[in-house]
């Protein structure tokens, strides 16, 4: 790329390129230069880069110049363009990203995605709304109920494409846009392009200019990788000392189960880490992912879930681990740090029995890592993650219970059978047997509970209400249990396996914790203040 190339010699116009100057962005990257004048000039566009190459502004200005240029009006229920991303965190990113340059021009936008409730999306809808930053799910349902029309799109847009045909979600996808003009045009970005991704090219795209920044498997070039090999003993004192050094780290597990154990050991530890995987509702997601933008918690322990489109600036270290299954996988995960220029590292925890699996793994994502055998105290740890270990304080969950009077609007939903009798005036309520995602409680019209019991079966409780009994008067969430809630002080729990550490008037959680967490700094750091406040979902021996 030339060194005289910058936005307005792309056709960005200058009301956005002042915004751009204001936040610091002044040279476009190379998947920008590259495919800006195509779709700037109203082209379909089929863009791959790799993860954290600038894949966002790359469709947004010309998104936002193009409904400038137009200067039609907004309607109700009628988006004038809708850009679809495969996650929760990736839609707010977006939205939130585009929300000066829309500005500037006079647009307004509106996320829809599951796990709030649908009433602020529906109004937002019906004021009328020039961008749509959309899950698939979600906006299909508020097609289907008549609240959003794609009739009068000009623009749609895939970010993720290949993360999306990973989770399913491309029958949905393939609805959507047929649900949009033929003659409109359509903007597809990648990190890669594979067979999943043509169906939706052939279908939709019509003569589409193909921009690769960069090779399918080319790794960051300023992302330095490193393999420790570990024995079991030291697998988790090593993850330790790398997360207590300064600085954000970003470490990736496999499963939803494993990604909370290892925060909760973190913490325990002194640690600060929040976690973030699917089971968690959108509210602890919004808040964990707050406490880390914001550096209450310097580490994020994730499932795949963070590894596409998620944000974070000045990310030094990546940590896997465990190993993930393919190779595109540890790429997308790696590509938390080393954005944009900056150096990184990535560091991949290896045990003997994962020897050949890691071997496969970095040679199918074309690197070369430095493999090291390593335990406690090795001298490679500090050059990995420099400076002073910190173990000054864990994170604890906000409904930590106490022997004093309180109160909270926080509760366990457990996945376990429990009785729970309460005096708090929290908007908490008893455990139940339901185990699937959950839902605020304000979705379904449920009041705080103020006394009587229930029995529900359906949904686990949100972060905000436990999954209690379901009906008017009587607890938020749906779930399977019992729960008794009134009004004074601490709620007690006696659950049938494990009580006593639910929220305040939350029924004792059974045989494992189902709530999501929600963290707030501690001030001692001892692992028996943070183990307090997560006990009631731990798994106890039979």
């Amino acid at each position: 790329m030339s060194t005289d190339t910058n936005f307005a010699v792309l056709g960005v116009p200058s009301h956005l390129v002042t915004v751009l100057d204001d936040l610091g962005i002044t040279v476009p990257t190379p998947i920008q230069a590259a495919t800006l004048p195509d779709s700037i000039a109203g082209r379909d566009v089929l863009g791959r880069g790799r993860t954290g190459s600038g894949k966002t502004y790359a469709f947004l200005l010309p998104l936002l110049t193009r409904l400038s240029q137009s200067r039609r009006s907004r309607l109700a229920r009628r988006p004038r363009a809708v850009i679809l991303a495969p996650t929760r965190e990736l839609v707010t990113q977006i939205d939130t990203a585009m929300a000066p340059l829309a500005k500037a021009l006079g647009l307004n936008s509106q996320t829809i995605f599951g796990g709030v409730g649908q009433n602020p999306q529906v109004q937002g809808l019906r004021n009328g709304v020039d961008v749509i930053v959309a899950c698939p799910g979600r906006l299909e349902d508020l097609m289907q109920q008549g609240h959003v029309i794609l009739d009068s799109v000009e623009v749609t847009i895939l970010d993720e494409a290949d993360h999306m045909a990973d989770l399913g979600f491309l029958p949905g996808v393939r609805r959507i846009m047929d649900k949009t003009p033929r003659d409109g045009q359509r903007l597809l970005f990648s990190a890669t392009l594979d067979g999943a991704i043509n169906v939706i090219v052939n279908k939709f795209l019509h003569q589409p200019v193909t921009h690769e920044a960069d090779s399918a498997q080319s790794p960051v070039s300023t992302m330095s990788h490193h393999v420790l090999h570990v024995d079991n003993g030291s697998h988790l004192p090593v993850i330790l000392d790398l997360t207590a050094a300064p600085g954000r780290k970003v470490v990736f597990t496999r499963t939803k189960h494993r990604a909370k154990k290892l925060a909760k050991q973190l913490n325990a530890s002194g640690v600060p880490a929040v976690e973030l995987h699917g089971n968690l509702s959108q509210g602890a997601r919004t808040r964990n992912m707050d406490d880390f933008h914001s550096g209450r918690a310097q580490t994020l322990v994730a499932t795949d879930i963070a590894a596409r489109g998620i944000h974070v600036d000045d990310v030094a270290l990546v940590i896997h681990a465990d190993p993930p299954v393919e190779h595109k996988a540890y790429l997308h995960r790696s590509g938390r740090t080393a954005r944009a220029g900056n150096d990184g590292i990535v560091v991949t925890m290896m045990l003997d029995e994962q020897v050949r699996d890691v071997r496969d793994l970095t040679r199918k994502a074309g690197i070369r890592p430095t493999t090291t055998r390593v335990q406690l105290g090795h001298p490679l740890l500090t050059e990995l993650a420099p400076g002073d270990r910190s173990y000054a304080g864990g994170l604890v969950r906000e409904d930590a219970p106490s022997r004093s009077n309180s109160s909270s609007d926080s509760a366990s939903g457990g996945s376990g059978r429990g009785r729970g009798r309460g005096r708090s005036g929290g908007t908490a309520a008893g455990g139940g047997r339901g185990a699937a995602a959950g839902r605020p409680a304000a979705e379904h019209g449920r009041g705080p509970s103020e006394g009587g019991r229930g029995r529900g079966r359906g949904d686990q409780g949100s972060d905000a209400q436990g999954g209690g009994a379901r009906g008017a008067g009587r607890s938020g969430g749906r779930g399977a249990g019992r729960g008794r809630v009134g009004q004074g002080g601490e709620g007690q729990t006696g659950g049938r396996r494990s009580g006593g550490a639910g929220a305040s008037g939350a029924g004792g959680s059974g045989r494992r914790g189902g709530s999501s967490t929600v963290y707030s700094t501690s001030s001692g750091g001892s692992a028996a203040s943070f183990s307090a406040g997560t006990r009631a979902g731990a798994r106890r021996p039979r």
